[in-house]
């Protein structure tokens, strides 16, 4: 199980350890699946406004073309699934662990995140624009291009995540801390990074962003 770093320790996923195996063929607006294990299948094309999920595990489960816009999801757990271009925006999400997903081009605009984990996850071009995450870890993942513009973050952490040009315009990031991550470029203002926590190597990174001259004696 992942070491989770926030300041305040998350609420996992409340799984049954045994889950009966079930087969669904469609969603529909205002589905409610719960207590169920959702394996080994894919799912395509499938459109549903205000769905609930609850106590459910998706493992190895491919999502082609899914809409699930304030979708609310709790108490489950994503294994090996790739939830590409996925549309999760205006999502509720609590108590809820992605592990080695693919999540490509996912949209997650105006989402709330609450006691979440991404680990081993690729989320590169990723939308988390105006998303509100409380106590969340992204942890060993790729954020390469991901868009969280505005978005905010509240016991938060990234932890040894590539975040190369990721879009942070408009987000606080005081008291986060991304001393373990990578990144060559990202999109901020000085006023954005105030009280955000680097490594000494980093510094150089950002300096270049920032147009300054580091000189050398």
């Amino acid at each position: 199980m992942v070491k989770t770093f926030t300041k305040t320790k998350l609420k996992a996923p409340n799984l049954p350890q045994e889950l009966p195996l079930v087969h669904i063929n469609n969603f529909h607006d205002e589905d409610c699946i719960k207590l169920s294990l959702i394996q080994d299948c894919t799912f395509e094309a499938q459109n549903a406004t205000n769905i609930v999920v609850s106590q459910v595990l998706f493992k190895n489960i491919v999502f082609n073309c899914i809409r699930w816009p304030f979708a609310k999801i709790t108490d489950t757990s994503f294994e090996n699934c790739d939830l590409s271009n996925v549309d999760f925006s205006q999502c509720y999400m609590d108590r809820v662990r992605l592990t080695n997903c693919k999540l490509i081009g996912i949209d997650m605009t105006e989402a709330s995140l609450r006691n979440a984990v991404f680990e081993d996850c690729n989320a590169a071009y990723s939308l988390l624009r105006y998303t509100n995450c409380k106590k969340v870890t992204f942890h060993n993942s790729s954020f390469v291009e991901a868009d969280l513009y505005s978005a905010t973050l509240t016991d938060v952490s990234f932890a040894h995540c590539n975040l190369d040009k990721v879009q942070f315009s408009g987000t606080k990031l005081a008291g986060i801390d991304l001393s373990t991550c990578q990144f060559y470029q990202l999109g901020l203002t000085p006023d954005n990074l105030r009280g955000c926590i680097i490594a000494p190597e980093q510094a150089i990174a950002l300096a270049n962003i920032f147009g300054v001259i580091i000189k050398e004696y």
